[in-house]
């Protein structure tokens, strides 16, 4: 495929071990105009995102070798690529482990390729937005403690230490950021955040917002019993 209106196609590595669903789905991604680097196992899918660096993995949870969860974290350690997980059972297990190992999103099997390309491009426009940093105006630095944060950067310091945070956990940072005090429910947030218009799965925004707290310091996001969490101003 290779080019589309003068931009390089957006490269995402597949890591998937049943060789139907890896040749199908690798076709119809190519056909949406993505180019596909696809790995029957985790350890060559690795090897494959070192190599290759793509702009987004997606992995399924269940390969050999390395199993997805874990090539997620080793992803992680390296690196803020957008991660999708793929899950053949809708097994809670599976998908918070994967989310807490630093996934940004997840998609059960089987699935529609056009839900599938959906939650891929929501993810890369996150990915973009952080990197080019188009929605943010103003050079305005916002602080909340120990914590400040630079929108236009789109840097998060702690104590004047830079924290590594995904893309995903950036976005739903801002959201705190930009309404502090106020409650955000997760649905409010999976649209926002995660572009799910017609409601999504909660767990998504328990485990990034598990994540941040780790990140930011517990204590500054509040939950709220029934309703969603928001920043201690």
């Amino acid at each position: 495929m290779g080019h589309d209106s003068g931009m390089a196609a957006t490269h995402v590595l597949f890591v998937e071990d049943d060789d139907v669903i890896r040749e199908a789905t690798t076709l119809a991604l190519e056909r949406d105009g993505f180019q596909v680097t696809a790995a029957p196992d985790g350890l060559t899918g690795l090897e494959a995102f070192r190599a290759k660096q793509p702009d987004l993995a997606l992995l399924d949870v269940m390969v050999p070798g390395l199993d997805g969860v874990s090539l997620c974290r080793r992803i992680r350690d390296e690196s803020t690529v957008p991660v999708i997980m793929l899950s053949a059972r809708a097994d809670s297990i599976d998908i918070v482990l994967g989310l807490e190992a630093g996934a940004d999103d997840y998609v059960t099997k089987p699935f529609d390729t056009a839900v599938l390309v959906a939650r891929i491009r929501a993810v890369l426009r996150r990915f973009r937005a952080s990197s080019q940093d188009e929605e943010e105006d103003g050079g305005t630095l916002l602080s909340f403690g120990d914590i400040d944060i630079d929108p236009e950067g789109m840097e998060v310091t702690r104590d004047g230490k830079r924290l590594a945070l995904t893309p995903t956990e950036m976005r739903l940072l801002l959201e705190f950021a930009g309404a502090p005090g106020t409650v955000l429910s997760r649905d409010k947030l999976l649209e926002r955040v995660w572009d799910y218009e017609w409601g999504g799965d909660t767990r998504v925004v328990d485990v990034h917002v598990q994540r941040l707290r780790a990140k930011i310091g517990q204590d500054r996001i509040e939950t709220v019993r029934g309703f969603g969490y928001k920043l201690r101003a």
